[in-house]
Formats: structure tokens, C-alpha cells, sequence
């Protein structure tokens, strides 16, 4: 069905998606699903130890609809209600994989967050502060945290890619060349973008640089999610609009299908 995210365990060894039915694992060249009940997680977030996200409960479970902020620290065996329990579902979500700083472009009102926009937290959810987002104007697609620098976040929108090193309160753009359709960090701190044209940059964003990596993607096709490998920064992942799903090892120069329109490959 629908992917949800895409993101590596901390040891690397495990690649998750979440979908409507629960999250799926790839490792070492086969599928599996996660133990425990299968959510409907939206604005999944890896972090170096375990996941965040929100979503909708699996039929029959005891949480609230929407689950809010959740957290899981196994591998969705189970699952931690932080904030927003019954009131919130997060689609666009991300976390500073090492920080823990949860970045949300909020919908519409609840009880934490006053009002629609993009606010940060600090706390997992306890507390939220607004950002201005001064230089942004149009429609968001896609939002990532740097891993260890909690202060940058970068956004994805029609018009290209947007950085700001001061928790979203100012944007300037990193890349304009094409529409953004998925944006992730990597652990060493340069930024992953997934263009609507399609491509795939790696951008250091210090310097602004950047790498175009060639993918077998499709022209017809739209990359929805990409990941970094925490452990190896050589391993790359991305998922696309047509639910296919490729992994490098080799930092973009090869590529194995791992799934075909929503149905997994298997590699052993």
C-alpha cells in the first residue's frame, strides 16, 4: 500500500518502512515485518534510539485515535504515548536523529501547538515553540533535522530546497533547480535531496557544494523518501511515488530493487 518513511536502525543493519499495515524491515537481503501491532504510523522519524511518529492505531488497540506523538524504543513491539494522544495526527514530522528534537509543520490547532505552522521541540513533545519561517512562501513538501546540530533544518518545497540555521525562524535557499519531493540528512551532516525531476543531490551545507547521484529512478516516477545509512555513509536508500524501493552501497554508483510497485524483493 502507501509508504510512510524510510530510515536505517542505529547499528545500520535494518532499513524500516512504515505502510498502513505496520513497518516492514529489509536485512540482509530479506523482508520482514516489526513485532507488535501494526499502526498506521504517518511522520515516521528514526532516531539513534528507536522512532517517532503519529498516525492511527491498529484495529482493536487500546490507543486513541489519532495516536498523537508516539515514540518506540524497540522496534514498535511497543509504543509510548508522548503528547496530543486523540487530537493529532503529524503527517510531516522529523527528528535530529542524535538530539531528539522533533520539528512538526502543524495542520491545524491543538492544544499544544495554538495554531497552523512549524514549531520545534525539545522535550519530545511536552512543549512546542513556533518558528517564523521568514523566507519561505508556497507549498511545503518535505522537512529534515540535522543530526547533531538540532538548529538546522532544512525544508522542501515546489520552488526548491530552504535551510535555516536558527530553528526555522529564517530560510535561504540551497537549491532552485528543480521541485523537492524528499530531503533527509545523512549522520556526517550533509543533506540528501530528492528532486521532482527526478534526481538525487548530496549537498554539504557548509559550503553549499553539491554532487548530483544518478539513480535508475524513472522519469515518470517521484522519489518520496531517502535515507542515509547512520553506521555507513556510503549506503543510500530511496523510496518512490510508485512504491519501488532501491538500495547503493557504494554511494550511488550501483542500485539494487529491494521492492517493485509496493511488492518486495527479495535478495537471498
Amino acid at each position: 500500500m502507501h509508504i510512510h518513511g524510510l530510515g536505517y536502525s542505529s547499528d545500520g543493519k535494518r532499513l524500516f518502512i512504515p505502510a498502513h499495515d505496520g513497518i516492514k524491515q529489509y536485512a540482509d537481503g530479506k523482508w520482514s515485518d516489526s513485532p507488535g501491532e501494526k499502526h498506521d504510523y504517518m511522520g515516521f522519524s528514526m532516531s539513534d534510539d528507536g522512532f517517532y511518529s503519529s498516525g492511527h492505531p491498529a484495529a482493536g488497540s487500546k490507543y486513541n485515535n489519532p495516536l498523537g506523538l508516539i515514540k518506540s524504543t524497540d522496534e514498535g513491539r511497543s509504543i509510548s504515548p508522548l503528547a496530543l494522544e486523540g487530537e493529532a495526527d503529524l503527517h510531516n514530522m522529523s527528528v535530529s536523529y542524535r538530539t531528539h528534537t522533533l520539528y512538526v509543520l502543524n495542520s491545524q490547532p491543538n492544544s499544544k501547538m495554538k495554531q497552523v505552522g512549524l514549531f520545534y521541540s525539545r522535550d519530545e513533545g511536552k512543549t512546542w515553540v513556533i518558528s517564523q519561517m521568514s523566507g519561505l512562501s508556497g507549498q511545503i513538501t518535505t522537512i529534515a533535522v540535522h543530526p547533531t546540530v538540532d538548529a538546522i533544518v532544512a525544508i522542501g518545497m515546489e520552488s526548491g530546497a530552504y535551510l535555516s540555521k536558527d530553528n526555522g525562524q529564517t530560510f535561504t535557499a540551497v537549491y532552485t533547480e528543480h521541485p523537492i519531493s524528499a530531503l533527509a540528512f545523512m549522520d556526517n551532516g550533509e543533506l540528501l535531496i530528492g528532486t521532482a525531476k527526478p534526481g538525487m543531490v548530496n549537498m554539504n551545507v557548509e559550503t553549499n557544494q553539491s554532487i548530483t547521484v544518478k539513480t535508475p529512478i524513472q522519469s515518470e516516477d517521484v522519489f518520496t523518501y531517502v535515507s542515509g545509512n547512520p553506521v555507513d555513509s556510503k549506503e543510500l536508500a530511496f523510496a518512490t511515488e510508485k512504491k519501488n524501493v532501491y538500495l547503493s552501497t557504494d554511494n550511488g554508483v550501483t542500485w539494487e530493487q529491494i521492492a517493485n510497485q509496493g511488492q518486495a524483493i527479495s535478495q537471498k
